[in-house]
This record gives C-alpha cells, sequence and structure tokens, in this order.
C-alpha cells in the first residue's frame, strides 16, 4: 500500500492492512481527527467514523489538513479568507481562490463554512449557506447565522433583492460583438456530476447580465450580474457565448497565457471574483459586502495589457435594463 499523488494521500487496501478506515488512516501516518475534519473519503463516499469498515480493494483517499484562515496561494505567500462583516443573522466572509465554500472531495476543515464557523465559536451544520463559490473563484459569500435570516434571504433572491455583481476576464473577446447583452440559455447536468451544461439533462431557466469594460488583444473583462443562482452559470454561460473565462479549463478557458512579451504564464485559478454583494438587511436597509480584488488578477490582467481603470469601471457601470 503506498501513496500516490500529491498532498491528498490515495491508498488501494491490501490484506493485512486493516479492516477499518481508523486502521488506514494510522497506517498512512495521519492523526484520527482526520475522520472528524470530513477528509477521509472510501471511493467517492465521505467517512463519517472511524469505525467504518474497509476491505482490500478499496480506495481509502486522505485529504491534507489546512491551517485555519490561511490556505495556499495561487504564487509565493499566501492567501487568506476574512469576516467582512456580521450584521444581525448574517455574515458576510471574503473567499480566496483555492478552497471551497462547503466540503468537498479534499475534505471538510478547509472548506469556508468550517472556518467561519470556528470563528464564531459554533458547529458548522449551524451556519445556513446562502451563496456558494467554486473552489477557484473568489470574492464575497453570505452565511445565515439562523432561520429568520436565512428565510429572508430566500425571500430575497425570490423578489431580486439579492443582488451580486462579478467581475471577469475571458478569452476569445472579439466572438463579444455587442456592448452588453443578457444570456438566458437554460443550464442543466453536464457530462458528469461535476459540470454543467447548456440545455443539458433537467435545465432550468438561467440569467446572467454581462457587459464589456475594457478589452486588450484577444481578452476582455466583463461586469456580470447574475440574475438566477445555477450552478457554475456563469462559467458556462461565458463558455458557451464563445468566450471562455480565463483559467477555466473546465468549460474551454486556456489555463496557460502567452503574454504580448512571449512570455508564459500558467494560471492557477478561474478569472471570476464575486466582488459585491447586496442583500436586505434586519430593518430593511440594504447591506452592501464587498471583497477587494485579489492581487493575482490585477497581475494577469496587466500582463495581458489591460488598464488599471478597468476594474473601477466593472464595479460601477449599470447592467440593469
Amino acid at each position: 500500500m503506498r501513496p500516490q499523488g500529491g498532498r491528498q494521500k490515495r491508498w488501494v487496501v491490501r490484506e493485512g492492512d486493516g479492516v477499518t478506515v481508523a486502521d488506514i488512516v494510522r497506517r498512512a501516518g495521519e492523526e484520527p481527527s482526520a475522520v472528524e475534519e470530513g477528509r477521509v473519503f472510501v471511493g467517492r463516499a465521505r467517512v463519517k467514523s472511524g469505525s467504518e469498515p474497509v476491505k482490500p480493494g478499496d480506495e481509502v483517499k486522505i485529504g491534507a489538513a489546512a491551517a485555519p484562515g490561511k490556505i495556499a496561494g495561487t504564487g509565493a505567500g499566501a492567501a487568506e479568507w476574512s469576516v467582512l462583516w456580521r450584521k444581525g443573522g448574517l455574515l458576510a466572509c471574503a473567499k480566496p481562490a483555492g478552497i471551497p465554500t462547503v466540503p468537498d472531495h479534499r475534505g471538510a476543515s478547509h472548506s469556508l463554512v468550517v472556518l467561519a464557523a470556528q470563528s464564531l465559536g459554533r458547529k458548522p451544520d449551524e451556519l445556513f449557506v446562502t451563496s456558494r463559490l467554486d473552489r477557484e473563484v473568489s470574492g464575497v459569500v453570505v452565511f445565515a447565522t439562523d432561520s429568520d435570516a436565512e428565510a429572508g434571504l430566500r425571500r430575497a433572491r425570490e423578489n431580486g433583492q439579492y443582488v451580486r455583481r462579478y467581475v471577469a476576464i475571458v478569452a476569445d473577446a472579439e466572438r463579444l460583438t455587442e456592448a452588453k447583452g443578457l444570456w438566458e440559455a437554460p443550464i442543466g447536468a453536464g457530462k458528469d456530476a461535476l459540470h454543467r451544461a447548456v440545455s443539458g439533462p433537467d435545465a432550468k431557466p438561467a440569467q446572467t447580465r454581462w457587459a464589456v469594460v475594457a478589452r486588450t488583444a484577444g481578452f476582455a473583462m466583463l461586469a456580470v450580474a447574475p440574475q438566477t443562482g445555477r450552478t457554475h452559470q456563469i462559467r458556462v454561460h461565458a463558455s458557451h457565448a464563445g468566450a471562455p473565462l480565463v483559467g477555466d479549463r473546465d468549460y474551454g478557458g486556456p489555463s496557460r497565457l502567452t503574454l504580448p512579451n512571449g512570455r508564459t504564464v500558467a494560471l492557477a485559478r478561474i478569472a471570476l471574483h464575486a466582488a459585491r454583494v447586496t442583500v436586505p438587511g434586519p430593518g430593511g436597509e440594504p447591506l452592501v459586502a464587498s471583497a477587494p480584488i485579489p492581487v493575482e488578477l490585477e497581475r494577469i490582467w496587466a500582463e495581458l495589457g489591460g488598464a488599471a481603470e478597468a476594474w473601477q469601471e466593472a464595479l460601477s457601470c449599470k447592467l440593469e435594463p
């Protein structure tokens, strides 16, 4: 039985390795707490107890532990998550690229909901996840800390009062011949459980407003406002329009860029950032949560030859009809 891959350990159980998950975790040199932290899987199923049985041939995966509040960055140093504010029953956080909003196949301890719950001294299942960002997307995530606040945000979504502003960098920008528009292709299941597709099985209505705020050779910066909340909505709509997001290899975006000076840059994230979320507060007043543009996105845009002032235009331009 040998580890394979990088930080995540992958083991294939053999005769004599043990009969429970706890046996395998111990053999892997991991602490028993890896199970409690949600980092251990048998096949695709997350393990809930170390006493769960295993048999020869089972594949056991153990995700790497993450230090609370900090994750590996896209360059040297580290990216940090932070609490933007806590008001009434709402908690707004800034998520960096590189961690999931909720537990995924790599485990639970490094997910934003777990880190946020720890900061409040609460259990993760006591927070209501009202919005999610994909692992390699950064920006504002809003949690509700009680059922009344969660119900209020649900009503806000239904009434169009849950307003989001994203900024994106797309490739093949010449295919966007209009200055702005509305993508409204329905989105359903994709090629597997992890992907989505336009008009896929069980497709549901989806609407995304967008506007080109700046262009550079072959690329463009977009201001984006999703009107609905389908999984991977912006990523799928941009790809369907022929202008996939930079760094989004799952939907046809380039993961490596050749800069005007000839230098090649590999991308470690998707060029999509949830810069601002506006929701009704406890008294009905609008609450605004803003997450600064990440340094790595500013650098990508600058190296592509984009103007720095485009970021402010993307945040302030009007997208509503």
